[in-house]
């Protein structure tokens, strides 16, 4: 934990106090979306403190030129920057001729945001002294809306405490912005139209390069006492990419002034005329106004509540914690267009770039499937057959390989490679198997086997065909060897048969190998129409077999494990527990040649292939690889907590299952890798719904069946949760002294609990 500045409360995030070296934490942790943009909680008045400005558009991005100081060939020729999208939040705003600036007041008291989850809105409330003597309260609500998803609102109230005021209004749309991690330092946005009416206005800007076009609107209407007053601006500025109006009022002293603005974006992804679109949006939500938009965003948020929220009993900052996890989730990804993924920082930063890695396949799947229509996932998926074309395309530019061979991009916008480290782009191959794994994964949960051979069986082929040709025969070995990779452990790279892409690629080649079978059988037309696509051959399968019955893995017969790496027990195996805490975390302190000869393991690895393939292995082979390799694991991924959780809470460990998931359910909260401010780890966050779920609850899927093993932590009075299983909905309630499974509806679910089948159906209850 580095931080603790955050109050504990079960649906709210809340700080109180101002304090200007956290505020970029704290834009981040207060970010706000709806799936299809978000934006950071900068604030709306003018702040010459230090901040991360940050507003995003789902599916908009710019081919930000590699940037390195050596080229290798096959290096992506750009990296794919998340846009910072123009800004419609801003409002500067004058108090009897005093610029409002909290980074230059006399005095800011009284300070509090609060992030409401439960119902989906932002408040920030002040009180403030100006440097002319002015003191004045302020509070400000703000929203994106989940059901007129192009819009946001603010309202922003200003009450002198001490005089009257005259106070300035001047809201304004900028498409003038730039990136905080631009590699050349270039602009983005090409400006093209500004259209200014009465209280309205619209800058419209394409992206250069992508020459995604994109309006900015605002609406904008000032208040007294909550009253209407009809201010028209008294100037309008304007520029080729900005717009400011100006609004001037007089407000006694104890009363309110307000200024009400809605703002957003339409972008060519989904309108022809973008400005048009823009000029009907402002129509509908002037149409319902403030209060109407404010309950619809409270009533939309309870249905999302009603189907995903993990209830925790006598453990607040447990509760917080899954709650914010879930619901920046749900901010993110709405599950309503194919075209769009879950970016691993979601709307709340620019780190990392792309919209898609392969943690939406490891991680956020198992989640979307069963608190969403099973639409959503498949949904997910369709974005990778759809962008199987790229894969192909970037296996034979950047590797060389042949005849339909298919890598799958670690970081993509629309199927292109646009990761800029070498060693991760072309060694952490690993993804391949995360994309097979997820279609397997779909059809196991869901039972909708359609997928397959509607879209999946091409796929599954592409990924087996690049296993094919990139493993090779040792004749040292007289086994297939798979050489120079990055493993999940990004703290290792280069090395040679790692253990869990060895194993994936194996698992991957047989799977395939199945569904061509079973789609042969079960679905001829399907079959036929693919192979002539493909021109797979049953001898090119055969030599697929090949490969995969001979695999090699490393292990060592002293230890009972599987090894990372051939070279693993070489290194200098000094455990976590022994290394000075000052030291951590190592990739903050250490060199990365220190780094990669260390021990020290960045996320789950060899314990990454239990957890996909928990029921090809022994509890006590998890067991032994679980205390050995948990031992150097240092957690600096986001990623890792939720494994060890869940694997933790497999053994009975329970106490290390818990820290686990306080870590991942507040590895932002509370700051765990001191990396914050650049935005949350959104991808993770799938990682803490799992380590209830999986964890704590036992849930998994085995012969079309529920099974679950259910376990308590002793912090904890209960929990509960829901999930959709195969459109039944079953709600699970789990105290000290009993475990209640109720499904919603008539119809049993015959669910297996400890081994033993049970009927879960309304009241009945297995103790």
């Amino acid at each position: 934990m580095n931080q603790d500045y955050i109050k504990p409360d079960n649906w709210s995030i809340i700080e109180e106090g101002f304090d200007a070296e956290r505020v970029k934490s704290s834009e981040s942790l207060f970010s706000i979306g709806n799936g299809a943009m978000g934006q950071r909680a900068n604030f709306e008045e003018t702040y010459s403190g230090e901040t991360f400005q940050g507003s995003y558009i789902a599916g908009i991005y710019y081919p930000d030129k590699t940037k390195v100081g050596w080229w290798k060939n096959g290096y992506p020729k750009y990296f794919a920057k998340v846009l910072n999208a123009p800004n419609w939040i801003g409002i500067d705003i004058e108090i009897n001729e005093e610029n409002l600036d909290l980074n230059t007041c006399t005095e800011v008291r009284n300070f509090r945001r609060e992030l409401n989850m439960k119902e989906g809105w932002y408040n920030r409330s002040f009180e403030a002294v100006l440097k002319n003597g002015t003191e004045i309260a302020v509070n400000i609500r703000r929203f994106l809306s989940l059901d007129l998803d192009e819009a946001g609102v603010i309202k922003y109230d200003i009450t002198p405490l001490n005089k009257d005021a005259k106070i300035v209004y001047k809201p304004y749309i900028d498409a003038g912005v730039t990136n905080e991690d631009a590699n050349w330092e270039e602009k983005f946005w090409e400006p093209l139209e500004v259209k200014k009416g009465t209280n309205e206005a619209f800058v419209t800007a394409q992206t250069f390069k992508t020459h995604f076009k994109v309006t900015t609107f605002m609406h904008n209407t000032i208040l007294a006492n909550g009253e209407n007053i009809n201010v028209s601006p008294s100037t309008i500025d304007s520029t080729t990419d900005k717009v400011q109006y100006t609004y001037g009022t007089i407000i006694a002293k104890g009363q309110t002034s307000s200024i009400q603005k809605i703002g957003g974006y339409t972008v060519s992804l989904n309108h022809e005329n973008t400005l048009a679109g823009a000029e009907k949006v402002i129509k509908s939500a002037v149409a319902l106004g403030y209060e109407t938009l404010l309950q619809n965003q409270i009533d939309a948020w309870a249905k999302v509540w009603e189907m995903s929220d993990i209830t925790i009993e006598g453990d607040v900052k447990a509760q917080q914690g899954i709650r914010f996890n879930i619901f920046q989730l749900n901010q993110t990804y709405s599950g309503k267009d194919s075209r769009l993924n879950i970016g691993p920082k979601g709307f709340t930063g620019e780190k990392y770039g792309g919209s898609t890695y392969w943690d939406t396949e490891a991680y956020c799947i198992p989640f979307y499937m069963a608190t969403k229509d099973q639409q959503v996932a498949r949904n997910l998926l369709t974005y990778r057959y759809n962008q199987l074309d790229k894969a192909i395309e970037n296996a034979k530019d950047n590797l060389g390989f042949k005849n339909g061979a298919a890598l799958y991009p670690m970081v993509t916008m629309n199927g292109e490679e646009c990761h800029n480290e070498w060693e991760i782009t072309h060694e952490e191959i690993h993804r391949n198997g995360a994309i097979a794994f997820a279609i397997y994964n779909y059809n196991r949960y869901t039972g909708d086997y359609s997928y397959i051979p509607e879209k999946g069986l091409e796929v599954l082929i592409g990924i087996a065909r690049f296993w094919h040709q990139r493993a090779s025969f040792s004749k040292d070995k007289n086994q297939y060897v798979i050489l120079g990779v990055t493993g999940p452990n990004e703290y290792e790279n280069n090395i040679n048969n790692n253990f869990y892409t060895n194993y994936i690629a194996k698992w991957c080649i047989d799977f395939a190998a199945e569904q061509i079978e079973k789609v042969a059988s079960e679905y001829p037309a399907d079959h036929k129409r693919v192979m002539d696509k493909v021109s797979l051959s049953a001898n090119e399968i055969q030599e697929w077999k090949k490969v995969a019955d001979d695999m090699y893995f490393p292990i060592s017969k002293e230890l009972g494990i599987y090894l990372q790496q051939d070279g693993f027990l070489d290194k200098d195996l000094v455990p976590v527990k022994d290394l000075d805490k000052s030291q951590r975390p190592i990739n903050q302190k250490w060199s990365w040649d220190r780094v990669l000869r260390s021990p020290y393991i960045k996320q789950a690895d060899v314990l990454q292939g239990f957890y996909f393939f928990e029921d090809h292995f022994s509890k006590e082979e998890l067991k032994r690889n679980f205390e050995f390799y948990e031992s150097f694991t240092v957690h600096e991924s986001s990623l890792s907590p939720c494994v060890h959780s869940i694997q933790a809470a497999a053994l009975d460990k329970m106490d290390m299952a818990y820290t686990f998931y306080l870590r991942t359910s507040r590895l932002d909260l509370d700051d765990y890798n001191k990396e914050v401010e650049e935005g949350c780890h959104i991808t993770s966050m799938a990682g803490t719904w799992m380590s209830i779920v999986e964890g704590f609850g036992g849930m998994r899927v085995k012969n079309d069946q529920l099974h679950f093993s259910p376990k308590i932590p002793k912090e904890w009075k209960g929990y509960s949760f829901k999930i959709n299983f195969r459109n039944q909905i079953l709600k699970v309630a789990v105290n000290h002294n009993e475990t209640t499974f109720t499904v919603d509806g008539d119809q049993d679910l015959t669910i297996i609990v400890n081994g033993k089948p049970e009927i879960a159906s309304k009241f009945v209850q297995i103790n």
